[in-house]
């Protein structure tokens, strides 16, 4: 949310620097991101040099058909030529203009120039180049109350400060300037002004035909008819409000529901009534593949499950996420529907991530508005309707349930105080509750009011509320260890050992998210209330989510990538809760073998050996692929990650239970060893480690060492074989062996090989 400070101020007044009040307000209310000015600049004199004019003359440049040439005062006793470039005024408009020497919101530096034969001495003004709008098709053109030199700035807001927000809890009450000026207002301990909006006179009391079918989804609905309504632009001021909010204004009709709902937090919307089959307004469910095309132009198909506004014939809004086309508010609209209703925060969670929807008023709901606030937001639009777009207010329902009670629940101070950790007089406890809307009685039972009545339901949020404002006063101290109980268990001595290993093989360890758009297991369990599609699904494994963190390291620029995580996984099992055991997951930049030996060194910090062999991969493409006790490793097919890459993931779980739990060393052997290379042809679907095995079986513990090094295929070797070369070392801890020792273990493993795999010795 982007919240102007200029608007801010309507409701509290305060001198506190913007930045400072931003670092304030990230301790006791809501994460600000960033403090950033809008506008004309603000410095060496720059907003002295914007003034309102008075065109004097203004007749077609004697040298070029689209321009005008105009004499304006500027109050400076002597008019100002100026060329122009707008048509949409003459003689006796009053005007706003930049003199030279002026900059721009864009940074470019006004000058005096000659245009087309003519002297050109400022700029006559289009809202767009002050930022206080986005049309550029004409000048702005100023009340002609005001009197050539005034300063532009005591007319327009030129210049502001804006503060980002960060909304994404659910404090419906902290999306609204008014909700953030009352959290100011309990902070600097200052009045907050009543809320915006005083209810005009309603010239009759015509019918409005509204009717609720499902008052569980929609429990209060608040329907005004307006009459002789103009559509035009909004007025300079409301155009600025609502760009500096982040909001693009469309005309004064939609902008005025866009402004209230920005300055209350209560979503409105306005129907054009000619457009309402009979006039009237139904809340129900939809029809089972009822349509409806909306706002954004897109024809959408509706379900039982959604809540629709409609008519007496189809749905013209899907509730509180976004109107339909054919009764929206355009240029000849004259009769107006207001609707200022109050929709259940899950429905509209539901719907829209059905529906792929995203909206303001959705992000408010979502998070559980109060339906008392409706009444005020319809008195505010009701305001600014008439004033602004010269409506006539001639009809009025107001279609509810019965409202949930605020809770009410009993404070003591001194808790607080001991909570807190620090004195905090009652009269300040009091003050800062009441300030932020609790009602509080002089025997401390507090109510809750309307818009905190779903977080502020016990003593211990009470506490909260009144620490919160105290935090800079909290000593950064911590606790006193009085007794230490408990050590690390071996599960969690032996995960720390996997990590310290991968990061001294050049990995860095990588969090992401256990929830993810789709998982390849079958049996991955789907969340009933997804925050979001990106977020439907909890993982069944970690390669997903660090194949996304590598790709967006490779975006960064990073290279030599190598990435590990070590988290839970979640698998489904009978009962209520999944399964939730520890995987240790890789990802790097290289062949199928740099992932083999990241996997080789977690076996080894383990006291383990791993055993690998040839397997498909589980759920991905794979040119190569081998299983491992408790996970595999795999080179990943280039389609899933651009360049060379390989992964692996190990359950740790499988792992450790298969770990001694004493690690027996032998004497380091100090008689030599014998070294020999051998390569045996044999089957293309026999293994390296199918032998590897087979030999150590055969010669026993004398044969200390056997490593593969190549592995050709060719013409010496026959048709659906392959050679597979090794470095064998043989050695005794009890003697020097000779070479008749060592050609006997070679034939027991000659043998050993032919007899099982049908291996021959090539060298």
């Amino acid at each position: 949310m982007k919240l102007p400070i200029s608007w801010l101020r309507e409701y509290v007044t305060f001198d506190l620097p913007p930045v400072e009040l931003a670092r304030r307000l990230v301790f006791t209310s809501c994460e600000v991101d960033r403090v950033v000015g809008r506008g004309v600049p603000d410095s060496d004199g720059n907003l002295g040099l914007f003034l309102v004019g008075k065109v004097l003359e203004a007749e077609k440049h004697p040298n070029a058909d689209r321009l005008q040439l105009t004499k304006v005062d500027v109050g400076e006793g002597e008019p100002r030529s100026i060329v122009c470039g707008a048509w949409n005024f003459g003689a006796g408009a009053t005007v706003a203009v930049a003199l030279p020497g002026a900059v721009l919101p864009n940074g470019l530096r006004l000058e005096r120039r000659e245009v087309r034969g003519e002297i050109s001495d400022g700029m006559i003004l289009a809202e767009d180049e002050v930022e206080l709008g986005t049309d550029h098709s004409g000048i702005m053109l100023l009340g002609a109350e005001y009197e050539p030199g005034t300063p532009l700035v005591d007319v327009l807001p030129l210049v502001d400060t804006v503060l980002e927000i960060e909304t994404g809890y659910n404090r419906p009450d902290l999306t609204s300037v008014y909700g953030i000026a009352r959290e100011v207002s309990a902070l600097l301990d200052i009045d907050l002004a009543p809320q915006p909006g005083r209810e005009p006179t309603r010239v009759s009391d015509e019918p409005v035909d509204v009717r609720i079918e499902d008052f569980e989804r929609c429990p209060r609905y608040i329907g005004r008819l307006f009459r002789d309504v103009r559509i035009a632009d909004s007025p300079p001021w409301l155009k600025a409000r609502l760009l500096g909010a982040g909001m693009r204004p469309i005309s004064n009709v939609v902008d005025v529901t866009n402004y209230v709902m920005l300055a209350l937090g209560n979503p409105l919307h306005a129907f054009d009534h000619a457009k309402l089959a009979e006039g009237r307004i139904v809340v129900r469910r939809a029809g089972e593949g009822e349509k409806i095309r909306t706002l954004d132009g897109t024809e959408r198909t509706l379900t039982h499950e959604e809540l629709v506004i409609a008519d007496a014939e189809h749905p013209v809004a899907i509730a509180g996420i976004m109107g339909g086309e054919d009764s929206e508010v355009t240029a000849e609209t004259e009769t107006v529907l207001l609707e200022a209703a109050n929709f259940e925060q899950l429905g509209v969670l539901r719907s829209g991530e059905r529906l792929h929807l995203r909206s303001e008023s959705q992000t408010r709901w979502e998070k559980g508005v109060a339906p008392e606030l409706a009444e005020q937001a319809a008195v505010y639009a009701t305001e600014l309707l008439v004033a602004l777009a010269g409506a006539r207010w001639t009809g009025h329902t107001d279609v509810r349930a019965e409202f949930p009670e605020r809770p009410s629940m009993r404070l003591r101070p001194a808790r607080a105080e001991e909570v807190v950790g620090i004195s905090i007089p009652e009269a300040e406890q009091r003050q800062r509750l009441r300030r932020l809307g609790f009602d509080v009685s002089p025997e401390w039972d507090v109510r809750s009011p309307a818009w905190r009545a779903r977080d502020v339901r016990r003593e211990i949020d009470l506490v909260e509320e009144v620490a919160r404002f105290r935090l800079d006063d909290v000593p950064p101290t911590l606790p006193v260890r009085r007794e230490m109980y408990g050590r690390l268990t071996r599960d969690q001595r032996l995960r720390r050992a996997v990590e310290e290993v991968l990061v001294g093989s050049g990995f860095f360890e990588a969090y992401t998210y256990s929830l993810q758009a789709h998982d390849p297991g079958p049996d991955a369990l789907a969340l009933p209330e997804p925050l979001s599609e990106l977020q439907r699904v909890l993982r069944t494994t970690l390669f997903y989510g660090l194949a996304g963190a590598a790709r967006n390291n490779v975006n960064a620029g990073n290279e030599n990538v190598a990435l590990f995580e070590v988290a839970h996984v979640y698998l489904p099992r009978a009962g209520d809760l999944p399964d939730e055991p520890w995987h240790l997951g890789g990802i790097v930049q290289g062949d199928f073998f740099r992932a083999k030996g990241a996997v080789e060194n977690v076996f080894g910090a383990l006291e383990l050996e791993p055993r690998f062999e040839r397997a498909p991969h589980p759920f991905i493409p794979s040119p190569a692929c081998a299983s491992v006790q408790g996970g595999w490793a795999a080179e990943l097919d280039p389609r899933l990650l651009e360049g060379q890459w390989a992964a692996f993931e190990l359950d740790l779980e499988e792992l450790f239970a298969q770990v001694p739990d004493r690690i027996l060393y032998e004497d380091v052997i100090t008689y030599p060893a014998v070294r020999q290379d051998l390569a045996f042809s044999v089957p293309e679907n026999v293994t390296a480690g199918d032998l590897v095995a087979a030999a150590r079986e055969a010669a026993g513990p004398e044969l200390r060492e056997m490593r593969a090094f190549d592995v050709y295929r060719g013409e010496q070797v026959e048709p659906g074989r392959k050679s597979i070369a090794f470095a064998v070392r043989f050695q005794s801890a009890e003697r020097t062996l000779s070479d008749e020792d060592a050609t006997r273990l070679r034939d027991a493993i000659v043998q050993a090989l032919g007899k099982r795999f049908d291996a021959s010795l090539r060298a």
